[in-house]
């Protein structure tokens, strides 16, 4: 029987290093098809259509092709069937922030590829293209030191969540509303916000490369409970996430446990 892949073991890690690549060149190409899609379509509506749509077929065409005896599951696609009986599953979201890529002047969209292994995100790139960045779990990006002053709690920009408001509250933190949940995990990792918490509601392909990037640069990532983040097979609802600082990962998980009691 062979074993599955242990990312912290070294030779497993090297065996992941075609994965890792893989990831951040589909999400780069995705993004560089967006960006065209940008420049040649001005109906909001027709935009946004075009980007789910065409970066879907590009991924997908592309993950076929190189690895196809993996699995995927994609925000834009019917499920494969694969994902029950399958140890590698890609997840990913064509077009993360659909609503801002149809908004001219908007950088806080995103595109995710990530590779889980076993229910865990072992690799993974975030496209921010409108910003012309690819943060790739390898090598994984290196996160700015913290800010003095308040703790920064990233938040949707049209559905805040309630339990951020409170959460705020009580360490004192201030609000950053920003769009996909892609741009707000990776404002983290870019020492532009200190905390990611969502409770509203969210499916593996939210989240999954952002949680591949952010684990890899030594950011906290987590359940809201603290509990582990599984990807790949069961249900694709993933309902809360937590990233965030690792010095701050206590505090914010202790202040989310008195804020969910109120």
């Amino acid at each position: 029987m062979t074993s599955r892949p242990d990312p912290h073991r070294r030779e497993d890690r090297d065996d992941l290093d075609g994965d890792h690549q893989l990831a951040a060149q589909i999400a780069h190409a995705a993004g560089e098809l967006l960006l065209s899609l940008r420049e040649r379509i001005d109906d909001p509506a027709r935009l946004r259509a075009a980007g789910d749509r065409e970066s879907n077929e590009l991924i997908l065409d592309r993950l076929r092709a190189a690895r196809p005896d993996d699995a995927i599951l994609s925000e834009e696609a019917p499920d494969d069937g694969r994902r029950s009986s399958a140890d590698r599953v890609w997840v990913v979201d064509p077009l993360d922030g659909t609503r801002e890529f149809g908004e001219a002047g908007r950088t806080d969209w995103a595109v995710h590829v990530a590779l889980a292994i076993g229910g865990r995100a072992v690799a993974g790139a975030v496209a921010l293209p409108a910003r012309d960045l690819v943060l790739s779990s390898r090598p994984a990006p290196a996160v700015p030191p913290a800010k003095p002053g308040k703790v920064r709690l990233l938040v949707s920009r049209s559905r805040p969540p309630a339990l951020a408001s409170r959460l705020a509250e009580i360490i004192d933190g201030e609000l950053v509303p920003m769009g996909s949940a892609g741009a707000k995990a990776m404002a983290v990792v870019l020492g532009e916000g200190d905390v990611y918490a969502h409770s509203g509601g969210q499916y593996q392909w939210d989240s999954a490369a952002p949680v591949a990037v952010a684990a890899a640069a030594g950011l906290h990532t987590s359940r809201l409970d603290g509990s582990p983040l599984y990807y790949g097979g069961g249900d694709a609802w993933l309902p809360d996430l937590l990233v965030c600082r690792p010095e701050l990962a206590e505090t914010v998980q202790s202040a989310l446990v008195r804020a969910q009691s109120d």
